[in-house]
């Protein structure tokens, strides 16, 4: 991870997207601590991935990081603040593929823009995800559940922890590509989708790579394929991407990344994505997260600039998405 780390240092330095020749601003900055907004309540996977990185970033800065938890509409309250907060250099948000990527399809009314009213700082590890069936299910592989989906339109069901959540995304979009009818099956959060699952009440749903992995490890379901490009054979053997065979190009997962109110000063944020790439050389710590099933991003993705033509991509692809699924929130 380390040579990983230097050979991105070395693209930031050469890349003129933001400048990070001394500046005063960044030289005085930070001199309080930094508020990441998270828009959802402390105790979830969102919440969670922040604090860690922020503890980490926190420490390289020299300053503390603290997370404000501002929870409400799907994330959608927390950002909309956040894109109308001071922009020197003191509140930022951490973002997610909901409210940041698929939010302008889901919300008529959203307050903000993901891609005009913020300066992306970073991109978090991806979260991959792992479509699951039941113990009992007499699906071994996504092309056995895919096969029987296209004789019987409608007829199986997939889980998902609510209208317009990442699971559901997900399976709409997986929908699309296998050129299939499934049912979705909403509920209140992925825990009480993953129940009905366990006790065969849905036939399949997706869920994170990382919080999949404890019932997967503990036999109570099956894992049948990944959304990553690549296997991930520690924590899933046997368990091929979907991209492998069965919908060649298929990529999906869960991304978070740290946002900026638009027209924060670039040496801050110069600054600021420098802090995060000397954390990421701690070797133990990626590994920590790469054995829960979070995955480090590819080389080029570390670049200035990288993260906001992610966050305009992922806008237009979800855009589609809903549309072709009529998923609409509000």
């Amino acid at each position: 991870m380390s040579k990983l780390v230097k050979r991105v240092a070395a693209l930031v330095a050469a890349t003129a997207v933001w400048s990070l020749a001394p500046q005063a601003h960044a030289q005085a900055w930070p001199a309080k601590p930094v508020t990441w907004v998270v828009p959802f309540a402390a105790g979830g996977p969102t919440d969670a991935m922040a604090r860690d990185i922020a503890d980490k970033v926190g420490k390289q800065l020299g300053q503390q990081v603290i997370i404000e938890n501002i929870g409400g509409a799907g994330g959608t309250i927390g950002a909309g603040k956040v894109a109308k907060a001071a922009a020197d250099g003191y509140t930022f948000l951490v973002g997610h593929m909901g409210y940041m990527g698929a939010g302008p399809s889901l919300y008529k009314k959203l307050t903000y823009d993901p891609v005009k009213d913020f300066d992306a700082v970073f991109r978090f590890p991806d979260t991959p995800l792992v479509l699951l069936v039941p113990k009992s299910s007499p699906f071994k592989t996504a092309e056995e559940l895919i096969a029987a989906a296209k004789k019987a339109p409608g007829k199986i069901n997939f889980g998902n922890a609510g209208v317009g959540s990442t699971s559901h995304l997900i399976a709409a979009l997986f929908e699309s590509k296998a050129g299939i009818d499934v049912t979705p099956v909403p509920y209140k959060g992925a825990a009480p989708a993953m129940n009905d699952l366990i006790a065969g009440q849905v036939d399949a749903m997706f869920d994170q790579s990382n919080t999949a992995l404890p019932q997967v490890a503990g036999g109570r379901v099956n894992a049948i394929a990944l959304t990553s490009l690549q296997p991930m054979p520690q924590q899933y053997p046997n368990v091929p991407p979907l991209a492998a065979g069965t919908l060649p190009g298929f990529e999906a997962a869960t991304w978070y990344g740290l946002y900026a109110p638009k027209g924060t000063p670039k040496d801050v944020l110069a600054k600021l994505h420098a802090a995060y790439l000397k954390a990421l050389g701690d070797a133990q710590w990626t590994k920590k997260m790469a054995d829960q099933g979070i995955q480090l991003l590819p080389e080029a993705q570390y670049a200035p600039g990288a993260f906001a033509a992610h966050t305009a991509a992922e806008v237009d692809k979800w855009r589609k998405v809903a549309a072709d699924a009529n998923i609409q929130i509000d």
